[in-house]
């Protein structure tokens, strides 16, 4: 084995933990701590008191997300009284004038603000944790020591994530996952990869689902777990439970609309006898003023611009929702809405020049084409989007 794989392999096994002022703490201190959450108001006086290595985000960028259980972990570790460290962040959707003052032009970026000095130095490296606790030693110049801890969350590429033994149980214990088990010298595992891949990214924004793969080759004990018997083997999984396995057309199209089925099948479920719920599968994408440039830059983009007094709005609050859920596995299609009377929107409901509420444009590709002024029931909204789908457009 060459050096280079015998480290790779130590680091895979072991993750830095930070300790500062050993020797003055009593160790056995085990305070849970998270994430600080900063805004305008009190942003400069906390970064002045000791060091502080912070995330600027939106929430709805997908590799914020990503990121967001590594952050964490990353504060748990190091967000103690005895630290002269603290992990926060800062969200740029409702601190905009913050996140312009220090150059934040994408999201996330992080940035190490040394105690008493207002401007940040930017990290570039990969965003996981040994990486950044690399960048951190090496800025502040702290002592460490290696120690055996949980491995940090596995990190997407392109929406796709590989798990392994040390990562599986933990990442699909809660939640929706679609999860390919494979060999990789497996003929059928081969011609589906670029397939798996494709699905992954299509659905990498996916608030709901979580895609990724094992290599049974390599972790078997995972495998075991599920009887798996032959590759490649796609399951459906929640909370940590196999409910279902694919066996249908291993098809972009055909995938995609498993995943929709599920999810909605999962969704019904969940809510037989409830109002609101913490799982609601939510199809429809909440933009503000900051987001929303962003969001509708790409195909068709249908927009709900509201205010939650407005009984009109109300009424067809879940008819939008199930129209998200119509258009869920067509990638060309937004069903999206906007809350005027949130500060982060207010300017851009002004400049959309809504006059009232509930009030629906159609864009595509960021261009405002169309008012829906028509009747507001499901099929009369589905066929007006339609009507300005492409032709080749799977509806």
């Amino acid at each position: 084995m060459t050096t280079h794989s015998m480290c790779s392999n130590m680091l895979k096994r072991h993750i830095f933990l930070f300790i500062f002022m050993l020797s003055q703490v009593n160790s056995e201190e085990e305070d849970k701590v998270h994430t600080v959450q900063y805004n305008k108001d009190n942003f400069l006086s906390e970064i002045k008191k000791k060091n502080h290595f912070v995330m600027f985000y939106a929430p709805w960028c997908g590799h914020c997300q990503g990121l967001e259980p590594t952050w964490e972990q990353l504060a748990e570790m190091s967000n103690k009284e005895y630290h002269n460290l603290k992990i926060a962040k800062v969200d740029c959707t409702t601190d905009s004038s913050l996140c312009t003052e220090h150059d934040v032009t994408g999201y996330p970026t992080l940035k190490l603000f040394k105690a008493g000095e207002t401007k940040g130095i930017k990290f570039r490296g990969t965003r996981d944790l040994p990486s950044l606790i690399s960048f951190l030693v090496d800025q502040l110049g702290t002592t460490l020591e290696v120690a055996d801890v949980v491995p940090s969350p596995p990190e997407a590429v392109n929406g796709l994530i590989e798990l392994t033994e040390d990562t599986f149980d933990k990442h699909v214990s809660t939640g929706y996952h679609f999860v390919k088990f494979y060999a990789p010298w497996c003929g059928h595992c081969q011609k589906l990869a670029p397939t798996w891949e494709e699905l992954a990214n299509s659905l990498r924004n996916s608030n709901y689902v979580t895609i990724s793969k094992v290599d049974c080759t390599q972790h078997r004990g995972v495998c075991s777990q599920f009887d798996i018997k032959g590759y490649p083997t796609l399951l459906w999984i929640e909370d940590g439970k196999k409910v279902d396995k694919y066996s249908g057309q291993r098809t972009h199209e055909e995938l995609k609309a498993y995943v929709s089925k599920m999810l909605e099948k999962s969704n019904d479920q969940t809510n037989v006898n409830t109002c609101h719920s913490d799982n609601t599968l939510h199809t429809v994408l909440s933009l503000t003023g900051e987001s929303f440039k962003h969001g509708i830059e790409k195909g068709v983009s249908f927009v709900k611009f509201f205010a939650p007094w407005c009984g009109h709005c109300k009424r067809l609050a879940p008819i939008w929702e199930d129209l998200g859920k119509k258009f869920f596995t067509n990638e060309n299609v937004n069903i999206i809405k906007v809350d005027c009377t949130l500060d982060a929107s207010k300017e851009l409901c002004n400049e959309q020049e809504v006059d009232g509420f509930p009030t629906l444009y159609l864009y595509r590709d960021g261009h405002k084409v169309s008012e829906y002024s028509g009747a507001r029931s499901l099929d009369d909204l589905y066929e007006f989007v339609a009507s300005y789908v492409q032709p080749h457009d799977e509806l």
